[in-house]
């Protein structure tokens, strides 16, 4: 009897067949070609996710016209008729494995860069953006406004609409998503945030509503009864000034009869303190905007729905469908952590799913731009040269030592494994995980912990010899004539050469944060950022009299940590009322408190503290990668993860990955 009955159960919908409820939310993988169309590359991405048992992968940010509407690098173009044939072959592609193919039609309208594309960006009111500005004030220009979009332009640009859709169906699709939500066009006219209008296209809701409706209206006749029409929507935009959810489900009473998929999200795309709304982190609760959608299709019974926003398995997807919240749940991260999910929870191999930890690494590298990337999924950047996401094996099957069991030591081991090769992981501590054990510690970093489980889980069913409790010296090596060897042995924690470092009452945060040492009544942590602040917010939670030092004048600039944004960080330290104390220079700790320089004004200062947490940094171990680098031959000696260079788990198992998978 399957437990998922209810994710995994069938629907018809216009006479389409779609095997199942679980949905690819659009992702944007950076993967067309040069003008804007699907390649090889594009194909080979999504077909890891179309075998691993989706029924519905949506292609995200497809834009109607990539002169008019452009903000991403390498984003599908459907605006003209050159797109059908290579969108026809990635249908195709999924087609093979029974999964609906779908493009988010988008037009993004005030979010396209002016610069890229040699105009102003068009909106249904002129304004300047916050992302123009910021683009403004590095380039050292001017900002340029929108341009409000007159009705010979609102005509066309719903006609566009129609076009694209109309071309995916002549690709082959059955379906397709209409991008009305997160503060793309659509939604710029819907929104009294961004609609300043007062002809029949602003004002009343029914007028913000006419350019969404009139689209539809469009992409219907144009189609015909024979093609699903998916919308997405914000359930509510967040913003102060934006539309809200009592106005929303107005909204939707206006257009309901003309979709047939409603998809409920919520935030803004443009606006940087809103997008986590949409694109939440693992300092967010799972399931963040499940209750959106609950309260929609308690509304409007009838309709479908469709909910988004860390819901990170498919058993939190069978609650929901078959509670009543939706009838489809959308995920990518999760689906891009591991695109075999769907058929692993139908199979009973729940323990060998890959959890998405929610770090964010692959939204950083299209910001960059690079190609889409996943912290723990190191195939996922690398899926030109691993077609079906499956790992070769070594023509060679080689003795390899791998040492250190961090993130970077465990991938490392595990595609080994993968290859054939016969490996012995050394760990020097009683329990293998390295630095991912203080990295999963905090009480709030539930995502991290699901991964170091399942990393453990995996060592323990592959072919690892472990070695526990045992350094590995390079005479221990030697005696084992190894072929080849992996060095990851990580970082320390750095301690600052000043007076006081070396006292009893001086340790690593993580330390404190962990519970390895017992604190006093003043706990001072030095380092504000994510180790420093993380430990603070546990240390906090748990009624610790904690305050922060930290040498930079302001920390929100710090953007992505391991747990999320800082500034969700920051809010949360705001709430338990943490104090800290910025362009802090520490000089010296003494028994009863700690001295520390005013970078403003140059006074030295003194504040009580009992115990001192130190979280300024990591040195990879160089000292014991150099003991260890000529145990076999020169060649066949590599270093990963910190001890190369200290970085993000992203970091350390993707450079693990690439090692190992060519060794």
């Amino acid at each position: 009897m399957n437990q998922y009955a209810h994710v995994f159960k069938p629907i018809r919908i216009r006479g389409i067949d779609f095997k199942n409820r679980i949905e690819m939310a659009p992702p944007s993988p950076n993967r067309a070609d040069r003008d804007g169309r699907v390649s090889k590359e594009f194909i080979d991405w999504f077909k890891p996710i179309a075998a691993g048992g989706t029924a519905i992968i949506h292609v995200g940010n497809s834009v109607i016209d990539r002169v008019e509407s452009s903000d991403e690098e390498r984003q599908l173009d459907v605006g003209t008729d050159g797109c059908i044939l290579p969108l026809s072959q990635f249908v195709e592609m999924c087609e093979n494995f029974g999964c609906q193919a779908s493009l988010e039609i988008n037009h993004c309208g005030k979010d396209s860069d002016p610069h890229k594309i040699g105009r102003p960006a068009l909106s249904a009111s002129a304004f300047v953006t916050p992302a123009e500005m910021g683009r403004a004030m590095a380039a050292g220009r001017e900002p340029v406004a929108t341009l409000e979009m007159d009705q010979e332009k609102i005509k066309e640009t719903v006609e566009k609409y129609a076009m694209a859709a109309y071309r995916c169906q002549k690709a082959g699709m059955k379906i397709c998503m209409i991008h009305g939500g997160h503060g793309n066009l659509i939604s710029q006219f819907a929104s009294k945030l961004y609609n300043k209008r007062t002809d029949e296209y602003g004002g009343s809701l029914e007028n913000r509503a006419r350019f969404c409706i009139e689209v539809l209206d469009a992409v219907r006749a144009k189609v015909g009864e024979g093609f699903v029409i998916e919308f997405r929507i914000s359930a509510d935009e967040i913003h102060p000034d934006g539309m809200h959810f009592e106005e929303t489900l107005a909204f939707i009473e206006l257009i309901k009869d003309k979709i047939d998929i409603l998809h409920v999200s919520a935030g803004l795309h443009g606006e940087f303190e809103y997008m986590r709304n949409w694109w939440q982190n693992s300092m967010m609760d799972r399931m963040y905007n499940v209750h959106y959608a609950a309260d929609i299709k308690k509304r409007f019974p009838d309709l479908l729905i469709a909910t988004v926003g860390s819901i990170m398995n498919i058993k939190e997807a069978e609650e929901i469908i078959a509670s009543g919240k939706a009838d489809f749940v959308a995920m990518c991260r999760p689906l891009i952590a591991d695109p075999e999910m769907p058929r692993k929870y139908a199979q009973g191999r729940e323990d060998d799913h890959r959890p998405c930890i929610r770090c964010q690494h692959c939204g950083k590298r299209l910001v960059m731009p690079r190609v889409i990337g996943c912290a723990v999924n190191p195939l996922c950047a690398n899926i030109d040269e691993f077609p079906y996401g499956k790992i070769p094996q070594a023509d060679i099957k080689k003795k390899v030592a791998v040492i250190g069991s961090g993130p970077a030591g465990m991938q490392a081991a595990l595609t080994l494994c993968d290859r054939g090769h016969h490996v012995t992981l050394y760990e020097k501590e009683v329990q293998l995980g390295g630095n991912l054990i203080t990295a999963s510690s905090p009480a709030f970093k539930v995502d991290m912990k699901d991964y170091q489980s399942y990393l453990l889980r995996q060592i323990e069913k592959s072919n690892t010899k472990v070695c526990l409790n045992t350094n590995a010296t390079k005479e221990i090596l030697d005696q084992q004539n190894f072929d080849a060897l992996i060095i990851a042995v990580g970082a320390d924690p750095l301690m600052p050469d000043i007076p006081g470092i070396e006292k009893s009452h001086v340790h690593w945060a993580p330390e404190g944060e962990m519970g390895k040492i017992a604190l006093g009544e003043k706990t001072v942590i030095v380092g504000g950022g994510a180790i420093g602040i993380e430990t603070a917010i546990e240390l906090a939670q748990k009624g610790n009299d904690v305050t922060v030092i930290e040498m930079a004048k302001d920390l929100s600039n710090l953007f992505m940590t391991s747990s999320g944004t800082m500034q969700d960080l920051l809010e949360k330290v705001e709430q338990l009322k943490i104090p800290i104390i910025n362009s802090a220079k520490l000089k010296t700790i003494n028994d009863h408190d700690i001295e520390f320089e005013d970078l403003i004004t140059g006074e030295l200062k003194k504040i009580p503290a009992d115990t001192v947490l130190m979280a300024v940094g990591m040195l990879p171990r160089i000292a014991q990668v150099d003991a260890l680098r000529y145990s076999t031959p020169a060649t066949e000696t590599f270093v990963v993860g910190d001890a190369v260079e200290v970085g993000t788990i992203a970091e350390a198992v993707n450079n693990a990955f690439k090692i190992a998978v060519h060794l």
